[in-house]
């Protein structure tokens, strides 16, 4: 009998990095793994069938301990935003880490009072986004959002969106509304959750342009049905992350604001994810769809892997945390503040938005290629490299490829790619890597995610 013959295509070749890795003499993967099932909370969840252990990093790229190669696609979760140890942040880390580590915003210091500066600097003009306050996490900015909010409108009910995510604390886990992140013991109390603007999934089952924007509209009545008729706020992303790289049609925030903002509420911007350029064409996500907030939240990307969280808004707005004592200890910490100034300083110094907008539109056009090629491909979707990919095992039904979605990631790993994957059924992949990926990485990503594609589908 004849063998069955073996496939000659080649395979996607991960570019070398220059850099190289110094030589790893710590525990081994499997005396970590046990040391974290052991010492560790069972909810701290990992990916892959093979959990990966990574020793070391380097602007895009990243190494195990035993010196293999990858491809960050996933950038810590949306958070590595110049790069891995990017040279110019760690030289000026150090010299602040030798000055001092830590004091506390009740003293003054500068690095902090400098980004605030810079910070307000980027915010679009005329807006009057200028009084900041650092926390640690997007959690954190999230929740002083909701209660700056709730401060200085006397009002109680939030408005938030399905799908969306916002933090795993007492007030933001009530925000989010994706299942598979809500706990049974999540305090709901004066949240309420409009429809998002997902076409692809339609929650009325209506097709755009012709829906006339219910999703949005839809909000005028949740308001008037299920509050007293003011509201606080309504806090969104301008493209969801974890819910799945949900981004709506262009109208869709500006009709909403309109309607929260008719019934007393301000708007918040949850930019933990999409700000600092990430999205290409501008430097917040909110700003693709023609809106201005009242706040605007950020984390992840803007310290480039550090602890660090902000919510920026109005001067009067601020004011209402003056009411009473309002403290962080390690909000605005030396050494944070350093990175973070240095992060911006990169950011526009490299010209790193520009570089997403461009790398970012020849990846999706080469995802988008994909879609026509493999038909687990439903949809590619969101701006710069804040790109989802939707699988689905039948694009009429819509069923999510789950299994599908893991296997794919399994392969890909094999192959030196590191991806994400969110969504409420786990189907959508999250391409969102450090923002100093060159063509020659897309064109990887995409020829890997073929190959892995193929061989899951048989194809």
């Amino acid at each position: 009998m004849a063998s069955k013959p073996t496939s000659t295509a080649p395979r996607a070749t991960l570019p070398v990095s220059d850099h190289v890795p110094a030589p790893y003499d710590g525990p081994s993967r499997d005396e970590i793994l046990s040391l974290r099932e052991q010492y560790m909370s069972p909810g701290i969840f990992k990916f892959y069938k093979e959990p990966l252990t990574i020793v070391e990093g380097h602007m895009q790229y990243m190494w195990d301990e035993t010196g293999k190669q990858y491809l960050d696609a996933f950038g810590g979760i949306v958070t590595v935003s110049v790069g891995h140890c990017h040279p110019k942040i760690v030289e000026r880390v150090r010299e602040q880490v030798g000055r001092i580590q830590h004091t506390t915003t009740i003293y003054l210091h500068p690095a902090v009072a400098q980004y605030a500066q810079k910070l307000a600097e980027h915010m679009p003009a005329n807006a009057d986004l200028n009084s900041s306050y650092f926390t640690n996490s997007g959690s954190e900015a999230n929740e002083l959002a909701i209660l700056m909010s709730r401060s200085f409108t006397g009002n109680a009910d939030v408005i938030a969106l399905r799908n969306g995510y916002h933090g795993g604390t007492g007030t933001v886990q009530s925000l989010t509304a994706v299942g598979t992140w809500k706990f049974p013991a999540s305090n709901t109390i004066n949240v309420k959750h409009a429809a998002p603007g997902y076409c692809y999934r339609c929650p009325f089952g209506l097709t755009y342009p012709s829906c006339d924007m219910k999703c949005a509209k839809s909000v005028e009545d949740l308001i008037r049905y299920e509050t007293s008729g003011q509201v606080a706020c309504f806090i969104a992303e301008p493209i969801q992350g974890v819910g799945g790289v949900i981004d709506p049609p262009e109208e869709y925030f500006q009709i909403v604001y309109d309607i929260v903002r008719n019934h007393g509420g301000l708007c918040i911007a949850d930019e933990v994810q999409t700000g600092f350029g990430r999205t290409g064409d501008h430097f917040w996500g909110f700003e693709n769809w023609g809106v201005t907030p009242d706040l605007v939240t950020m984390a992840k990307g803007m310290g480039n892997g550090i602890p660090l969280g902000a919510c920026t808004t109005r001067t009067e707005i601020a004011r209402t945390t003056a009411q009473r004592l309002h403290f962080n200890t390690y909000g605005g910490n030396p050494v944070s503040m350093t990175q973070g100034l240095a992060t911006l300083e990169v950011i526009d110094d490299e010209n790193i938005q520009e570089n997403a907008r461009r790398i970012g539109g020849h990846l999706k056009e080469r995802l988008l290629e994909l879609q026509e090629k493999h038909a687990l491909i439903g949809e590619v979707r969101g701006k710069g490299l804040m790109l989802g990919v939707e699988m689905v095992r039948d694009r009429s039904t819509l069923e999510p490829a789950a299994e599908e979605t893991a296997n794919i990631m399994e392969r890909c790993k094999e192959r030196g790619l590191l991806l994400g994957k969110g969504g409420l059924f786990g189907n959508v992949f999250r391409v969102a890597p450090t923002m100093c990926l060159t063509t020659a990485d897309a064109d990887f990503l995409s020829d890997c995610f073929d190959e892995a594609i193929g061989e899951c589908s048989g194809s």
